[in-house]
């Protein structure tokens, strides 16, 4: 069985983000970047089917060269080959998810996997958008799954519960977090990496359909006031809530 697995070069969530000189991206200088941690959950869940069933785990990535770091990782963690769709242009989603979808036409994996959502932009669209383009079933949100021949059960996070699908494979899945905590590379895993080639594509150009117009931070918070320490202190509260925070 063939598992394809989607991944994102994305800034640490830990990292300070600020806005470029262009008002329109992030200033990169000082960044550290890491593979979107959705899609960790992704590549975890694949590694474990093929454990279990046997078959290749590929990882594949949109972007430039710097995404070459998350690939290797994930070779690291035991993928057994990453591609490159090399382009350093600007896209947007449907741009990405049409260059992803070119490239899986081709492979024609049984199981195509991607985190929930990327946690840079977090549009959650762009796994969707490939099961669409590639006339494929899918699911989102999904938390765990079990595969059986060629069939896949799927437990997916819903509004205030669970549902549990079943797919017809090939199909597409967005993993959320829970079954699949990611694995740590080891030292011989990350050293095999350092000497696996990274395959190199290089996508068919695509007009963007959404423009970026401007990118700004929120508004800093307001330090808070302290209005009492007992019950006496709850009229004043109820008044500022209403008169000046406005939410009641």
């Amino acid at each position: 069985m063939k598992f394809a697995v989607c991944i994102n070069h994305v800034p640490d969530t830990a990292t300070k983000v600020h806005v470029g000189p262009d008002g329109k991206s992030i200033e990169k200088t000082g960044v550290n970047y890491v593979i979107s941690p959705y899609d960790e959950y992704a590549v975890e869940a694949a590694l474990r089917f093929k454990e279990k069933q046997s078959g290749e785990v590929i990882v594949l990535s949109w972007g430039g060269d710097a995404h070459k770091e998350s690939l290797r990782k994930a070779l690291a963690m035991g993928v057994d080959k990453a591609v490159l769709l090399k382009d350093d242009s600007t896209r947007d989603s449907f741009g990405v998810a049409r260059a992803l979808a070119d490239y899986l036409r081709e492979l024609a994996p049984d199981v195509i996997l991607f985190g929930k959502q990327s946690v840079d932009y977090d549009d959650s669209a762009v796994g969707i958008m490939v099961a669409e383009m590639l006339g494929l079933p899918s699911a989102a949100v999904v938390v765990s799954m079990e595969i059986t021949g060629g069939t896949a059960k799927a437990d997916r996070e819903i509004e205030g519960g669970h549902e549990v699908v079943e797919v017809q494979l090939p199909a597409v899945f967005t993993i959320q977090k829970g079954a699949y905590e990611p694995r740590y590379p080891s030292l011989k895993g990350i050293m095999a990496a350092k000497g696996k080639p990274i395959e190199e594509r290089q996508p068919a150009p695509m007009e963007a359909k959404v423009e970026t117009i401007t990118m700004v931070k929120p508004p800093a918070k307001q330090a808070g006031k302290i209005v009492g320490t007992d019950v006496g202190a709850v009229p004043e509260l109820v008044r500022l809530l209403h008169e000046e925070a406005k939410v009641i």
